[in-house]
């Protein structure tokens, strides 16, 4: 999850590029009218094109291949691509754009791109930099609903897919999945407000919360304001009209699913906050937010906050916008240490 950029992962590409890549996809018979870059993201490259049959499609691009990543996210594009599948299939009632083509040539290019269908709206994050003064409460409901929705996609282990960290226990895959970025952390220079060890040590501690999760379920995970798309609909309200960038996706904890949406902020604080209410009415009933919930998702923020420190040297993260974004960081997960601790001495 970046909202700063530009980024090192962000391939640079020109018009003559995406006409090549539409040949590439739909054959030398369709054309581009028009294209270009879309804002928002800072992992992947991607533009609106509008085509000559009068469609407009979103394409996606990979990093360049010499790029330094995270270990996860390795095959990102291609996980994305087989998310939106699965969703739809499984899980229809959840607003995702419809893969049209993913390609893997290296005479093209090197790395992968993928064509999809163009979701109406503009993202929540979108709106609120523009001051634009609306009730986003019931994009919010639908939102909760949506994920309740793809919680019930089952899955036969726990983790990540295409040869990344995967196993049949959530509390394994979590801490091997939080491990993964401590290395990360080592490779890239980045100074933790703690030690790696301490880190660990605390995952450990709550094993026994993490074990109470038995089922792995489809989890977006990166529901941020920033992926989640609203339009007006008849009645002048905004509505969800899509959940995009869901290459991080996993199957795990459905309370992962909570802690983005109230990003900076604890969601079971707020029991009136829309997103539970519409996840309870796509539930069929409310969540228990009991003591071992509230400790799972101290633990997820933690692994959230991890996530956003490590991930920005590969970034390119400069000036004073990154320090900004470096201290805030830094003091979200400073915070969130002593929080899993005091949670830990307490249980």
């Amino acid at each position: 999850m970046t909202d700063v950029g530009p980024s090192p992962t962000q391939r640079v590409l020109e018009p003559a590029d995406v006409a090549e890549l539409v040949c590439a996809s739909f054959g030398s018979r369709r054309c581009m009218i028009d294209a270009g870059p879309m804002s928002g993201g800072g992992f992947a490259a991607v533009w609106w094109v509008r085509l000559d049959d009068g469609r407009t499609v979103v394409l996606k691009v990979s990093p360049p291949a010499a790029v330094g990543l995270l270990g996860y996210e390795r095959g990102l594009l291609a996980a994305e691509a087989r998310y939106y599948r699965l969703v739809a299939e499984r899980a229809a009632r959840v607003p995702v754009p419809r893969v049209l083509h993913v390609g893997r040539d290296p005479d093209v290019l090197d790395g992968e791109w993928m064509f999809m269908t163009f979701l109406p709206g503009r993202s929540l994050a979108a709106s609120a930099a523009a001051g634009e003064a609306v009730d986003d409460s019931p994009v919010r409901r639908d939102l909760g609903a949506a994920l309740a929705a793809l919680h019930t996609v089952p899955a036969d282990e726990y983790g990540y897919d295409g040869g990344r960290i995967a196993g049949p226990s959530w509390r394994g895959v979590f801490a091997a999945i939080v491990d993964e970025l401590l290395v990360d952390a080592d490779v890239w220079g980045i100074e933790l407000p703690a030690a790696p060890a301490r880190i660990r040590g605390l995952v450990d501690r709550h094993g026994d919360v993490l074990d109470l999760v038995t089922r792995p379920a489809l989890v977006h995970f990166d529901g941020w304001d920033g992926n989640v798309l609203a339009a007006p609909d008849a009645d002048g309200g905004l509505r969800l009209t899509g959940l995009v960038d869901g290459e991080r996706y996993l199957r795990g904890d459905p309370l992962m699913d909570f802690v983005s949406p109230a990003l900076y902020s604890r969601i079971e604080d707020e029991p009136r906050h829309p997103f539970l209410e519409g996840y309870a009415r796509g539930a069929g009933g409310p969540v228990a937010l009991d003591a071992p919930a509230r400790r799972r998702l101290a633990l997820y923020r933690l692994h959230l906050y991890l996530l956003m420190a490590v991930e920005m040297p590969s970034r390119g993260m400069t000036g004073e916008a990154w320090r900004e974004r470096r201290d805030r960081i830094g003091e979200l997960l400073d915070q969130q240490l002593s929080e899993v601790s005091r949670r830990a001495s307490a249980s």
